[in-house]
């Protein structure tokens, strides 16, 4: 049975960053990509709009055993694609900026895990609709660059780039595939959904492992976003308007309320939650875990003039001022409400 142009757009407007017309089509490859990415970062979920029609023709043309006339020619490459180069890019950086959040503890990370979590993400852009590269040359090539940038934050970007031009160089047609009848939508499913656990679940591990430190790096984030444009406070309302929208519209698809009262007694709950390193420096400063920052910052001043090494000769006074002044570094880092 054919594919329907509607039902296409239907499931695109439904759930087109999640992939959902891309399975309905059996382009399992290109809803990888989207789930993995929410629909190519949005760009390229609303770039689809005027393509939907392209991707039913090729279904069709599959179903019905049709080949499509550009893979006749096995000998020709197909042409560069600049929105697919690009999309290498930066689906390249972004696999590899997931793995620094969620890997970078493993051994060899910056030689094999790192390389090969950028090549994953630059072949899987490569491989999407009739279009593929060759793997293991898209992964040499981000194994041989990984070195020359080891350690480095930055270095998803360089690899990124070289494995992208290097799966440009040989792109090649997919053989014709049989027809997709043959894989049940059963397995299809079972296999994307191992694959965005893959991905998800060392990331996932990490952001609730560390859920305090997570939250509070989040809201650092923006607001330092926030006071840069302190100059314009227009602005600065309406980047918070726009930063605010989602919650604006759970809460009225929720209908608000109840909704909002359970998120606030959720991140109070996350707000009391102290790292083992915030219970450190609450004992070293001989705190409670409601002191307020005026007492945190008073009882800082307190031992730092008893331990600095100016005032007491003692052998082991150095140690403990800077162990005291670690301390209420990490305590000072966090909002005030935290310790109300």
């Amino acid at each position: 049975m054919g594919k329907r142009l509607t039902v296409a757009y239907a499931l695109w407007a439904a759930g087109g960053p999640l992939g959902l017309h891309h399975i309905y089509l059996g382009r399992d490859s290109h809803a990888l990509l989207w789930m993995l990415t929410f629909g190519g970062f949005g760009i390229g979920w609303a770039r689809e709009f005027v393509r939907i029609p392209a991707y039913v023709n090729e279904a069709n043309q599959e179903t019905a055993g049709v080949k499509i006339r550009r893979q006749r020619d096995a000998a020709a490459p197909p042409p560069i694609g600049l929105a697919r180069l690009a999309g290498q890019v930066c689906v390249g950086i972004y696999f590899g900026t997931v793995s620094l959040i969620g890997l970078s503890s493993m051994s060899f990370f910056y030689l094999i895990v790192l390389p090969l979590s950028v090549g994953a993400g630059v072949y899987l852009v490569a491989d999407v609709g009739q279009q593929t590269s060759d793997l293991q040359k898209t992964m040499t090539a981000c194994l041989i660059t990984s070195p020359i940038f080891y350690g480095s934050t930055l270095s998803p970007l360089p690899i990124s780039l070289v494995a992208s031009v290097t799966a440009a160089q040989h792109r090649r047609f997919k053989s014709p595939r049989p027809a997709r009848s043959a894989h049940g939508l059963g397995p299809r499913l079972y296999k994307l959904g191992m694959a965005w656990l893959a991905f998800s679940a060392p990331l996932g591990y990490c952001i609730f492992h560390n859920t305090t430190a997570t939250v509070y790096y989040i809201s650092d984030c923006l607001a330092s976003l926030l006071n840069f444009f302190w100059f314009f406070p227009w602005l600065r309302g309406f980047v918070e308007y726009m930063l605010l929208i989602p919650y604006r519209i759970l809460c009225a698809i929720t209908g608000g309320g109840y909704t909002e009262e359970v998120w606030k007694k959720v991140l109070e709950i996350l707000l009391r939650e102290y790292t083992e390193r915030e219970i450190d420096a609450l004992h070293v400063l001989s705190l409670k875990a409601d002191a307020s920052v005026e007492e945190i910052a008073h009882k800082y001043r307190e031992l730092a003039k008893t331990w600095h090494p100016d005032h007491n000769p003692s052998k082991e006074a150095e140690a403990m001022f800077i162990k005291i002044h670690d301390a209420y570094e990490v305590l000072r880092r966090h909002k005030p409400n935290r310790f109300k």
